[in-house]
C-alpha cells in the first residue's frame, strides 16, 4: 500500500473521487474475477456491510410468523444480502419474502445460479421498472450502491424507492475516511486472490460520502445514521411523505 505523508495525506479522501471506476464496473471486466468477487462477497459483507445488525434492529421488528413482510433488495450484485436476510428471517420462524433486483445480466446470472433460500426470488430489472408496474414492497435496502451512482441516478433511486416502499427505506454505503482506508487495505492484503473485492474496494472508499455529503446529498425528508464499522445508513419512512402532504 502507498503510503502518503505531509500535505499529502492530509488531502487525502478528503473529497469524494467521483472519476474513479471499479473494475467490476466495467462491461469488459475480466469473467474469471467478476465471478470470483461475486464468490467472495458473502465473506466481506459478513464483516464490513453490517446486515446482521441492520435486521437485528430495522427488520426484525417489521416482521410476523403470521403476516407476510416483503422487501425488495436493489442492486443485489451476487445476491448474499438478499439470501442472508431470507435465511435469517426463516431461522426466527418470521414470513418474510425477498425480491432481489439487479440489471446486471451477469450479478443477475450469478445469484439465480445460487443455492435458493427459503421466499427469496431474483429478477433482472431496475427499479424504475418496478415503479412503473405499480409494484409495492414494505421495506426497500440496498447495500454499497449509492456511491456507485451519479446525482441522477442517486436521485431517482431514492424517488423510486420512495414510491416502491410502505414501511421503510434502508440504504445502506460505506463511510470514507482514510483509517477505514488504511484498514481495509491492510486486512485484505492477505486474502480474496484472483478477484477485484481488495482493488475495488479500496476504490469504493475513494467513491463514498462522509454522513456530511450524504445529507447534503438526499432530500430533507432522508435520514443519514452513522453506524459502526465505517457505515452510513440512509433511512425513509414513507409515512412521514404522506404526512407532509395531508
Amino acid at each position: 500500500m502507498t503510503t502518503l505523508s505531509g500535505s499529502s495525506s492530509g488531502r487525502f479522501l478528503r473529497t469524494r473521487d467521483q472519476h474513479v471506476v471499479e473494475e467490476m464496473d466495467k462491461p469488459d471486466c475480466d469473467p474469471g474475477k467478476l465471478q470470483r468477487t461475486y464468490a467472495q462477497f458473502p465473506r466481506i459483507n459478513a464483516v464490513v456491510s453490517g446486515w446482521r445488525s441492520n435486521y437485528r434492529h430495522r427488520i426484525r421488528p417489521l416482521l410476523s410468523a403470521t403476516g407476510k413482510t416483503t422487501l425488495l433488495d436493489i442492486g443485489c450484485g451476487g445476491g448474499d444480502v438478499a439470501r442472508s436476510l431470507a435465511r435469517w428471517a426463516a431461522a426466527d420462524g418470521l414470513w418474510l419474502e425477498v425480491t432481489a433486483i439487479d440489471p446486471d445480466d451477469r450479478a443477475f446470472t450469478f445469484a439465480q445460479a445460487q443455492t435458493p433460500a427459503p421466499r427469496l426470488s431474483f429478477r433482472k430489472a431496475f427499479s424504475s421498472e418496478l415503479v412503473a408496474e405499480g409494484a409495492v414492497f414494505d421495506v426497500v435496502i440496498s447495500n454499497h450502491i449509492l456511491h456507485h451512482l451519479t446525482a441522477e441516478e442517486f436521485a431517482g433511486l431514492l424517488a423510486d424507492s420512495a414510491d416502491l416502499a410502505t414501511v421503510a427505506v434502508i440504504h445502506s454505503d460505506i463511510a470514507r475516511s482514510p483509517l477505514a482506508y488504511a484498514l481495509f487495505a491492510a486486512g485484505t492484503l492477505p486474502f480474496f486472490p484472483g478477484s477485484f473485492i481488495r482493488r475495488d474496494g479500496l476504490t469504493s472508499i475513494r467513491r463514498s460520502y462522509t454522513a456530511d455529503e450524504l445529507r447534503a446529498q438526499a432530500p430533507p425528508n432522508w435520514v443519514v445514521a452513522s453506524e459502526r464499522p465505517y457505515r452510513n445508513l440512509l433511512l425513509h419512512t414513507p409515512e412521514t411523505d404522506a404526512q407532509r402532504h395531508a
